[in-house]
């Protein structure tokens, strides 16, 4: 039996062709040696993370294209692409390959962007700490704000850090998305001058990514502290470097803990 997996013959994706869509991802992606438990939290992270992986593959797509118009060449963006596995640092450090600025700033630029995941690695330290260093330095290569956000959601108040389970839920997480992330950003670099401006694939991806995380936000420290570093950022766009996006980051840190420490006492004083 053939289905069909548009709506009225459009380009509409139905709920039945995701859901399959899905299903093949997760029988296909893994080998079969894996044991059945591993492969399961694999696929659980897998679906977890397919939402996100459109948004990922969105913006690595505008950044390919962003990588090229800024005067790289192709093998240029490829090599970068495939070494520099972070849309904001790349994007923060194209104006100043340009301008032909020191290796020295170009490299304090990227630091500076990224140094929120100081903040990522001292969160996700405890469930990984009792693997080597090499290890922990790959899953820090291939960690992102999304594997952070749903690896978090899922275990971040459980009290058993460092299982089998928590590790194969991440790795569902971050594998394909920095599959998705490479192979539409070399999509975008070597096909992105056939798309037409007019269709602003840069502010697509940020809806995406918006549609993603404001479901996460089920607190009220959570929103706390979206509002607090969506400010900032705002407020921060001036800042020479990216410095907004840095502030922001603590900013929004600072007053997440400060929302949980109110709301604490409140919690106890009701009980």
């Amino acid at each position: 039996m053939k289905v069909d997996c548009t709506k009225g013959g459009g380009l509409t994706i139905s709920p039945f062709c995701l859901h399959k869509a899905r299903v093949v991802a997760q029988i296909r992606f893994l080998p079969k040696w894996l044991s059945a438990r591993n492969r399961r939290n694999f696929n659980i992270g897998l679906r977890d993370a397919l939402p996100a992986i459109v948004a990922t593959g969105t913006w690595g797509f505008v950044t390919g294209i962003a990588l090229v118009k800024s005067g790289l060449t192709e093998a240029m963006a490829t090599f970068m692409t495939l070494t520099v596995y972070a849309g904001s640092a790349q994007l923060t450090a194209l104006p100043l390959i340009e301008s032909l600025a020191p290796l020295w700033l170009i490299f304090a630029a990227g630091l500076v962007v990224n140094i929120r995941f100081l903040i990522f690695g001292a969160a996700l330290q405890p469930f990984f700490r009792h693997m080597k260093w090499p290890k922990r330095m790959v899953l820090g290569f291939f960690s992102t704000d999304i594997s952070f956000v749903l690896f978090m959601g899922r275990y971040g108040d459980s009290k058993r850090k460092g299982s089998a389970d928590q590790l194969w839920y991440f790795l569902g997480i971050i594998i394909p998305g920095w599959l998705a992330w490479n192979a539409c950003s070399l999509l975008g670099i070597y096909l992105g001058g056939f798309v037409p401006a007019s269709w602003s694939l840069e502010f697509a991806a940020v809806l995406a990514l918006m549609a993603i995380i404001v479901p996460l936000v089920q607190t009220r420290p959570m929103a706390m502290c979206l509002l607090a570093a969506g400010f900032i950022a705002w407020l921060g766009q001036p800042l020479p470097l990216r410095l907004g996006l840095a502030a922001a980051v603590v900013g929004g840190v600072v007053a997440g803990v400060l929302a949980e420490r109110l709301q604490s006492p409140r919690k106890r004083h009701d009980r």
